[in-house]
């Protein structure tokens, strides 16, 4: 009876080990496999599994009103700032667990001055922003823009006053349409951002600059693969469309956006970013970009026309990346306008927020249902062939992404207590395989010494 019982305790032993080396392994490959954190949005819709959340930031400045603060961001750990023009809220930001910092000019000021910009003569090549952290509006101006023009806009800034900053930049800007998969037409090519509803068909949200209505989308260059139809959109002024699939449906794994390598992020909600929040933007052209957003309600003046209210971000873009989705910690905030620069040597990206397309659109996010409780983890992309359907394409992770994959895995916060697991359960596999063999030699010496005197 006794070594029946020694027998069954080892068994269990065994067992508990094994099961501890996989359940580590598990929680390794999750953490390899997940979106790398960040400062969580400011959820507006709620998406399959997908919680209502207050950005602080946000919510404080809208308390506290235009005239007494001047926008909100995330620092470098992630805590919410706010800028504030008196002492009295300051007090108020602080004792709501944010951090205030004093500034000249309120966001009321900051508006007016963007409002003049607005007014003024269109110039093609230019674009400002508010930029909260610096307390001032910045104006940019590509290659493109004339000396001339230039030397105007800079005695207009002059006129508004010194809170406006004149910076020239590289390159051009550009919407980010041609040479890209996966959805072609006679108008360009785009990427395919999010699919959408409107309760009776589904649609691809992509940006408006791809093509006019009635622009019809193919999967595959000959034309054999039919995608959809453009039925609504606006370019100028916003950069959003709907394509409506031809079927009427979206089809399976409609909640899950593409990053390449056959692996996706499940979409749960809807939500609009913060200052300094990272991001993650998935392109047909350039595949999975990181970086965060520098500024919000953006305006640039592209060759075909102005629009405004745009998110800016140093994730780089490139041809075909238009309409991409752009997310973090799998909510939904945007897809892809365009930009300056490319992923060699950097540059910035504009993007439409999402909350105003939809609203616009009156459609809703097609969400992803959480995966074991994670909202945001990725999961594998649809199987059968990619098609339009699916948004975003099996295109292989670039070298950026590869470092961001080994950022993960040199993170002790990430895989530590996967590793942890792992390691305790070899130890305890060891000792009690050793603990065995012992008892088994013991056993032995008895045996044998009864046996032969």
């Amino acid at each position: 009876m006794r070594h029946a019982r020694r027998r069954i305790v080892r068994r269990a032993t065994r067992l508990a080990s094994v099961g501890g080396i996989v359940l580590g392994a598990a929680m390794v490959t999750q953490a390899v496999a997940s979106e790398p954190p960040a400062a969580a949005p400011r959820v507006l819709a709620e998406g399959a599994g997908a919680g209502l959340v207050e950005d602080t930031g946000a919510g404080l400045v809208e308390r506290l009103g235009a005239a007494r603060t001047a926008g909100s961001w995330r620092d470098d750990a992630g805590r919410p700032v706010v800028a504030v023009t008196d002492d009295g809220a300051a007090a108020e930001v602080r004792g709501a667990g944010a951090t205030a910092k004093l500034v000249r000019h309120s966001m009321r000021e900051l508006a007016a001055a963007t409002e003049v910009l607005r007014a003024a003569p269109r110039v093609t090549g230019t674009a400002w922003v508010v930029d909260y952290r610096a307390n001032e509006v910045v104006v940019r101006g590509d290659s493109t823009v004339s000396a001339g023009d230039w030397s105007g806009m800079t005695e207009r800034a002059k006129g508004i006053g010194d809170f406006v900053r004149m910076e020239r930049t590289e390159g051009t800007f550009t919407t980010r349409i041609n040479g890209a998969l996966p959805i072609l037409s006679t108008a360009g090519r785009c990427s395919a951002g999010f699919n959408v509803t409107d309760g009776t068909r589904d649609f691809i949200l992509t940006a408006g600059h791809c093509g006019p209505n009635g622009s019809v989308w193919f999967a595959d260059g000959r034309g054999d693969r039919p995608v959809g139809r453009t039925v609504a959109g606006s370019f100028p002024g916003d950069d959003y469309s709907l394509v409506q699939y031809d079927g009427g449906r979206a089809g399976d794994g409609a909640g899950v956006v593409a990053i390449g390598d056959g692996q996706g992020v499940r979409i749960t909600g809807v939500g609009e970013p913060s200052v300094g929040q990272r991001v993650f933007r998935s392109g047909s052209s350039s595949g999975l970009r990181a970086g965060e957003v520098t500024a919000l309600d953006a305006t640039v003046n592209y060759p075909e026309g102005t629009v405004s209210g745009l998110i800016e971000t140093n994730v780089c873009a490139e041809p075909g990346d238009s309409g991409g989705p752009m997310f973090s910690e799998g909510i939904a905030l945007g897809v892809t306008s365009g930009g300056s620069g490319d992923c060699r040597s950097g540059g910035t990206t504009y993007f439409q927020p999402l909350p105003r397309a939809l609203s616009a659109l009156g459609v809703q996010l097609i969400a992803s249902g959480p995966q074991n409780g994670q909202g945001a983890a990725p999961a594998p992309a649809p199987s059968g062939p990619q098609s339009a359907a699916a948004p975003g394409t099996a295109t292989p992770i670039s070298a950026e992404a590869g470092r961001e994959l080994l950022a993960r895995l040199s993170d002790p916060r990430n895989i530590g207590p996967g590793l942890l697991v792992v390691g305790g359960s070899l130890v305890a596999l060891v000792a009690t395989r050793w603990i065995r063999t012992e008892q088994d030699r013991k056993a032995y010496q008895r045996h044998y010494s009864a046996t032969w005197g």
